[in-house]
């Protein structure tokens, strides 16, 4: 056990001056004793909280939960609000301001007197930025995932959040259902706090958090209104100053070894494409190069074994009681490096110890794969030269191997009020492109990749077309979407170049995605290209501008992700 002196918060609160007087009566006038909290670790908990965040509005109540178990261990727990990020409402996109909560995360804790943290999150870009800003100052950290929703209902139907709102707005485009049946589904879809309870962007995030080793174990499926949720919550909170008093940092958890089982993790869920971009940027905080090919390189000798929708049939409410992510991963160990450090154990391998699958229909045997191959395939191609992501297990098939001519939108704006002009002639055999939807170009990439397809030929019964943009999509859509198409158009990659008409290749197997126009003609269509106005004069968005990075190497800011030191405050 550290000794007073040798905690971070003891250079606030211990020595013999004026800046320690003036912290001790500070606290004083918070209504502490000084018996509360001189000589205790501090651990700040950093709660992404709101009243317009769903996935996240019990989490004000999990607080307490982490602060009872903070107190049981000796430790004294501070609460500290920090930017929500909420998928359903921020606009153009919560992926703009990721980087902004890491940078409030980082700065928080660096400024703070605190010993160690506790990263409350879930939503889609929370779990990343929350972490990539934790690992920047290298404190111990737990991360206490918000848990997913319950199962939506419709009728005699079990719905999935994000998966079967595409489905039922395409039913309503083809004339299938009408308004009284999409008033049901808006009050069925969504019946509790917590995030989709598919494998969206949010559980695979918070299954690749506890991949790494960062959260108690099985924390990242339990349903975000099940009472287990609050004590895996009070948990955690005696876990951080274990750490604490251990001195067990960031640092010893996320290495080389943790982030390539992240990867196998997410790949062997069927987990979403989103994913690539954050646990690149993850990655390199933590000091570590993680690369597309390294996905590509697992993605071809890791099978999908979770049976979840979109590319499956169950949800994650199913996936937790047939054992959640212990059992799951107990599947994989051969393929994972189990003897390295946990926050929660000695060893991922002891972390593992008794796990078992219940449901083998939910967690697939590795001799019963749902896909033979991990769920996401790294294109290349010279309309992706630095590569692009399409999530093959939630395509239909028949379209992995498909060449038809482009029709071009500019934007998605253009798009949406275009895309069913019958004048268009756009047939199945077509290939949808949209650019400037990309870091820079969208801004912030927003998840537009799930081109809508044209309203006469959803009642012709077409449900999937090849759609190709530098844009994102939910982690919770489907089809044979190509994305995250860098360099993006914005800064003249190859997209910019396509015009309608042009044939273009998709081939998942070979994973080569071509525009089939001679070498001379987009020379000469590239020499003609110019750049389009900056969308911001000023302010965070200028910032974003000038900084963010392309999808390929996680779009995180440039002077946030190059190598360097940066001192602890001196606290006077």
């Amino acid at each position: 056990m550290k000794a007073p002196e040798e905690l971070r918060s003891h250079q606030w609160y211990g020595t013999d001056g004026l800046r320690s007087f003036s912290h001790r009566a500070r606290t004083r006038q918070l209504g502490y004793l000084p018996e509360e909290h001189l000589g205790k670790p501090v651990i700040a908990i950093l709660n992404t909280w709101s009243d317009i965040n769903p996935c996240h509005v019990h989490l004000r109540e999990r607080a307490l939960a982490v602060k009872r178990g903070v107190w049981q261990a000796g430790g004294f727990p501070l609460e500290f609000p920090v930017s929500t990020l909420s998928e359903t409402f921020q606009k153009p996109t919560p992926m703009l301001y990721r980087n902004l909560l890491a940078m409030e995360t980082e700065e928080l804790l660096r400024s703070y007197p605190v010993d160690g943290a506790v990263l409350m999150g879930g939503c889609d870009k929370t779990t990343p930025a929350l972490l990539m800003g934790a690992a920047s100052v290298d404190l111990p950290a737990v991360f206490v995932p918000a848990g997913p929703m319950l199962p939506g209902h419709w009728r005699d139907e079990v719905l999935g959040s994000g998966t079967d709102m595409w489905k039922y707005w395409d039913d309503r485009r083809a004339g299938l259902i009408g308004d009284r049946e999409l008033a049901e589904l808006e009050n069925g879809l969504a019946r509790s706090p917590g995030h989709c309870m598919t494998m969206g962007t949010a559980s695979t995030l918070t299954a690749a958090a506890e991949a790494l080793g960062v959260t108690v174990p099985g924390a990242s499926s339990i349903p975000a209104v099940d009472s287990g949720h609050e004590r895996m919550a009070a948990a955690s909170g005696r876990v951080i100053v274990d750490l604490v008093q251990r001195d067990l940092r960031l640092s010893r958890i996320l290495t080389r070894e943790a982030y390539e089982d992240a990867v196998t993790t997410v790949l062997a869920l069927g987990g979403s494409t989103n994913a690539v971009i954050h646990l690149i940027a993850m990655a390199g905080r933590s000091g570590v190069r993680l690369t597309l090919d390294d996905f590509d390189r697992v993605a071809r000798t890791v099978p999908v074994l979770a049976n979840l929708r979109p590319g499956g049939r169950y949800l994650m409410e199913d996936f937790h009681f047939a054992g959640g992510l212990p059992a799951f991963l107990s599947r994989l160990t051969d393929l994972l490096h189990p003897d390295r450090p946990t926050v929660a154990g000695p060893t991922l391998r002891a972390q593992l110890d008794g796990a078992r699958v219940h449901n083998s229909e939910v967690i697939r045997p590795r001799d019963r794969p749902l896909a033979p191959e991990g769920g996401v395939a790294v294109l290349r191609g010279n309309l992706c030269p630095d590569g692009a992501v399409i999530k093959h297990i939630a395509a239909d098939p028949a379209l992995l191997r498909h060449t038809g001519p482009a029709v071009v939108f500019d934007d998605y704006r253009t798009m949406q009020r275009t895309i069913d002009d019958p004048a268009l002639g756009i047939t199945a055999d077509h290939v949808l492109v949209l650019r400037n939807a990309g870091p820079r170009g969208g801004p912030g990439m927003p998840e537009y990749g799930m081109l809508p397809i044209p309203d006469h030929l959803l009642r012709q019964g077409v449900r999937d077309m090849v759609r190709i943009s530098d844009a994102r999509m939910s982690g919770t859509s489907y089809g044979a979407c190509v994305l995250h198409v860098a360099p993006e158009s914005h800064v003249g990659g190859p997209l910019a170049l396509v015009r309608t008409g042009d044939p273009i290749t998709l081939d998942v197997a070979a994973r080569t995605l071509r525009l089939e126009v001679a070498d001379e003609e987009l020379d000469r269509r590239r020499s003609r290209w110019t750049p389009p106005p900056e969308r911001f004069g000023r302010g965070y968005g200028a910032l974003y501008s000038e900084q963010i990075t392309q999808a390929d190497t996680g779009c995180d800011f440039a002077f946030l992700s190059r190598p360097g030191e940066v001192p602890d405050p001196y606290a006077g």
